[in-house]
């Protein structure tokens, strides 16, 4: 780099050698020298600096001021150390040693930018970030912050059940992150990422943190569902006969249905009991049906936690051979009673459609859950061990069935489904994913 010096006139004198020369006398020029250099006091000694230095190279003034910007000059004064090795004896010079300062340079690392999140599941997601080239070739962990969104709370980084951190050693980005015991299915996460280089005494320099990057997690994949289908079908039981499907509900329902529906129950949107991952919660619309029957009677049960009026329709009426019937969740709600959600949508139907990328497919004749047997005399079958909620997706008409009075003393509102959450404890119903 070269440095110089301004003279009177306007001449440059260059640490390279070169001059430029004025009009000026060289008695003149020493002269003007000694009046522009101050003296420095160094300890006792004394050097001469010159007020006025400027680069030659205006790209060199850039890049040494982008250097000093990521540079932190951290000052170490070890005036305790030094005071236990200099004796009472020491000259002046010695002492000096109390002034001592001891630079250290360390540039700092980047801060993660242009922060993006993709291939989302229920339980992972891929990071990616921009940063320098110099900073990835020093860079060697990444640390994730990872939090539930908590709405408008002053602390973004609220952490109950997820982890302060997650430590991974560099990598190739993006970085994908997996792991169900702190992500869960349909949740909306706050993200922020930092690098960081492990020093040899084990602690990290680490980078400032990137801008907070939001997004939520995915359904259950066909996957997951699998997995579900696998243990409801553990505990399903044997197969009893039914003759109807039923819906109970308050007399209420029944005169808005008469009143304002024309005299259809009209399909509305699954809530989110259940799985919290299962795709069709919030998503498809239906109408709710039961179908199971007590062991002694066949018939449905006398009580009901929804209503002491219930509306009947004959089984085949509801499921025939151009139905299709579909596996959608397995749960419990803290008690020993595990609820199967199918869905019955009728071929080519928009539930139908919706149905078939999202869930798997059971075969009508030959599954666990509910059965139809074609023939001279059709058959129907439930499984005997849990209770089935059926979703049916089309509108379902009063005239089509009858309304009964329900005969039992109680409502048992301990048995009701709605917006119940899923006991996240349980072996019985859960997969190693989000519940």
């Amino acid at each position: 780099m070269c440095w110089g010096r301004l003279c009177e006139g306007g001449a440059s004198v260059c640490g390279s050698g070169m001059t430029v020369e004025n009009t000026n006398t060289h008695g003149e020029r020493e002269r003007e020298r000694e009046r522009r250099l101050v003296k420095v006091s160094t300890g006792g000694g004394k050097r001469e600096t010159p007020r006025s230095q400027f680069s030659s190279s205006f790209k060199e003034l850039a890049a040494v001021k982008e250097r000093k910007r990521r540079r932190i000059t951290a000052t170490l004064i070890h005036t305790a150390s030094v005071c236990e090795h200099i004796p009472s004896s020491s000259s002046s010079s010695s002492l000096l040693l109390l002034n001592t300062e001891v630079m250290a340079e360390v540039e700092l690392l980047s801060t993660p930018r242009d922060t993006e999140i993709s291939d989302v599941t229920c339980d992972s997601f891929r990071v990616t970030w921009e940063m320098p080239r110099e900073d990835a070739s020093r860079v060697t962990h990444y640390f994730i912050d990872l939090s539930r969104k908590e709405g408008s709370e002053h602390n973004r980084f609220k952490h109950r059940d997820v982890p302060t951190k997650l430590v991974a050693k560099a990598g190739p980005l993006p970085m994908a992150v997996r792991g169900h015991w702190f992500l869960s299915p349909r949740t909306e996460y706050c993200v922020a990422v930092q690098t960081a280089i492990r020093q040899p005494d084990g602690d990290y320099q680490v980078s400032e943190w990137s801008q907070v990057v939001e997004f939520c997690t995915g359904d259950y994949a066909m996957e997951h569902l699998q997995q579900l289908l696998d243990k409801a079908q553990a505990a399903a039981g044997r197969l009893l006969r039914l003759s109807v499907f039923y819906r109970n509900q308050s007399p209420e329902y029944f005169h808005y249905v008469r009143s304002e529906c024309g005299g259809a129950m009209l399909p509305s949107f699954k809530d989110n009991s259940g799985s919290h991952g299962s795709p069709i919660n919030g998503k498809l619309r239906g109408v709710f049906l039961g179908c199971n029957t007590e062991f002694d009677t066949g018939l449905p049960p006398k009580d009901s936690p929804y209503g002491p009026l219930r509306f009947q329709i004959s089984a085949d009426r509801v499921l025939t051979p151009s139905t299709n019937l579909y596996f959608a969740d397995f749960y419990c709600m803290y008690t020993a009673y595990h609820y199967v959600v199918l869905v019955l949508a009728p071929a080519g139907s928009e539930g139908d459609s919706f149905c078939k990328s999202r869930l798997p497919r059971l075969d009508l004749s030959s599954n666990p859950f509910l059965t139809f047997t074609s023939g001279d005399a059709p058959a129907f079958c439930h499984a005997s061990d849990v209770i089935l909620e059926v979703l049916y997706t089309e509108p379902l008409l009063l005239e089509h069935g009858i309304l009964v009075q329900i005969s039992g003393h109680h409502q048992l509102m301990s048995l009701s489904t709605a917006n119940a959450k899923k006991d996240p404890s349980c072996k019985v119903c859960n997969i190693s994913v989000g519940r």
